[in-house]
């Protein structure tokens, strides 16, 4: 059986040979076919040869990772990011939906890494996008979101999601336009994601965007009517802060 290719993109020498050490010793499934520490260094050797795995450091000392994906726009690679403990830049994987090392990183993150790298859909040229945009205006608010399927990624516009409806570990996300997505993620993930989105977790069971709020009715124990005139549940313990937005609209 061939061995899986694999090249290494890390600006700092020592982390470099860290991790070329730990693949060679822990993942003997993979072959290491080349490293770089620079940018035009990475470049002209992807051009010749690519891997099926690329371990690409997000921050490097001539630029950032995503110089070289765009100077290799066919490039065709498994990409591991790799990035320092920066609440900016989990933000921002975390919207596009990408996968990535965390430093220090453990033997263990390094192999669900290299797993779910075997076994995921190809990264999309709109989640880097994503992901450039927010690593390089950490300050911005996201405008959009990368959702995993079982069968493929969708990049959707934020302000276009009325809801988030909870099932166990799996949610479902409701559009404008009346479509839904379910992803294999928790709805505290989106909450805590979606926090500065305009998005308010009114139920164990719910998360809304504030925009589509249409009213609030009192008895029943108390529910929103939204835009889409669906009705969603409010917590007892909600019920005051729901009030609130309400009477600054």
């Amino acid at each position: 059986m061939d061995k899986i290719t694999s090249f290494v993109v890390e600006d700092n020498i020592n982390a470099l040979q860290m991790l070329i050490q730990d693949i060679k010793n822990e993942l003997t499934e993979l072959e290491i076919i080349g490293s770089a520490s620079h940018i035009i260094e990475a470049v002209k050797k992807l051009q010749k040869k690519q891997p099926d795995i690329l371990f690409l450091d997000i921050m490097l000392g001539d630029g950032t990772a995503f110089d070289i994906l765009e100077m290799i726009p066919n490039l065709k690679s498994r990409v591991i990011f790799i990035t320092a403990s920066d609440e900016y830049a989990i933000k921002a994987f975390k919207f596009a939906a990408i996968d990535y090392i965390l430093k220090p990183y453990s033997i263990e993150d390094l192999k669900e890494s290299v797993k779910k790298a075997k076994n995921s859909l190809a990264i999309r040229e709109e989640q880097i996008n994503i992901l450039n945009d927010l690593v390089t205006t950490p300050n911005n608010i996201p405008t959009k979101i990368s959702l995993h399927t079982s069968e493929k990624i969708v990049i959707v516009d934020i302000n276009n999601i009325i809801k988030c409806k909870s099932d166990s570990n799996y949610t479902t996300f409701y559009f404008k336009d009346k479509s839904k997505i379910m992803v294999s993620k928790t709805l505290k993930y989106y909450s805590d994601l979606l926090k500065d989105n305009n998005f308010i977790r009114v139920h164990q069971s719910y998360l809304i965007n504030k925009e589509y709020i249409k009213e609030f009715i009192k008895s029943d124990g108390g529910y929103l009517v939204l835009q889409d005139n669906t009705t969603v549940p409010v917590s007892s313990r909600k019920k005051p802060e729901i009030i609130s937005i309400l009477k600054d609209i």
